[in-house]
């Protein structure tokens, strides 16, 4: 039985130390500013409150209702309705393994099963360190590099069981770990920060960019003229044969 259910009113939630508080307030000023509705800035918002602690707790959660005046119902619903924003403790580094359509068939399944054994854990939870939270994850467009497992959003391409395995060992043992392509990897509350539109002070994270593969770009070498289609019926006569 609930406390709603026996008529006790919830307690509500503590407070950010008055430090924590004021530099929060600070960087959410800088945020609301760049909208003209200040509601517009809850999701990044739940971002910076996400990049204190790990997870958007019920403190982050009346924090943003408090500046954007909205009540933490509101927030609430928002909080619980993207994957992206954790609704509890979890790990230094998010390991998403890519088990949709292309991913699964090129063995995403089979990676997931394998780290899943290799750490002890189960779908969303966090290893005993604390260093490691695995998880599915929907498809991230990478589809010429499947299959793809990430690490707090950063791209690791073309993964094996047996990659993926010392990927996160590396990860555990605190062993500097380079992404395939895009930014240089940082922690969960790292990647929060930057996702709530803070500069990323990162050595060589502002010059490093992702790249489609092979695969992905060859209907834009196609239109651009650069390669040659294999057989292609041309426009007209294929508008003739459909009017016969």
């Amino acid at each position: 039985m609930t406390s709603i259910e026996i008529g006790i009113p919830e307690m509500p939630a503590p407070d950010y130390p008055a430090e924590v508080r004021e530099r929060l307030e600070a960087d959410a000023r800088e945020i609301v500013a760049r909208y003209p509705d200040s509601r517009s800035a809850l999701l990044p918002l739940l971002h910076l409150v996400q990049s204190e602690e790990g997870h958007v707790t019920r403190t982050g959660q009346r924090f943003c209702a408090e500046v954007l005046e909205l009540t933490t119902a509101e927030v609430n619903a928002v909080a619980t309705f993207y994957s992206m924003y954790r609704r509890k403790a979890s790990g230094d580094y998010q390991v998403g393994v890519c088990t949709n359509t292309l991913c699964a068939v090129m063995g995403g399944d089979a990676i997931h099963a394998a780290l899943r054994e290799h750490l002890g854990v189960g779908e969303g939870e966090t290893t005993e360190d604390g260093k490691v939270t695995l998880e599915h994850i929907e498809c991230n467009a990478a589809c010429d590099f499947a299959p793809v497992v990430m690490v707090n959003w950063e791209f690791f391409d073309n993964q094996t069981p047996d990659s993926a395995r010392a990927l996160v060992d590396d990860l555990r043992a605190g062993r500097e770990v380079t992404p395939t392509r895009g930014a240089p990897l940082c922690t969960f509350k790292q990647t929060a920060r930057v996702l709530a539109g803070f500069s990323d002070e990162r050595p060589g994270a502002v010059e490093a960019s992702g790249s489609a593969g092979p695969a992905s770009l060859a209907g834009l070498r196609l239109a651009k003229g650069e390669s040659t289609p294999g057989v292609v019926a041309p426009r007209e006569a294929a508008s003739d044969e459909e009017g016969k």
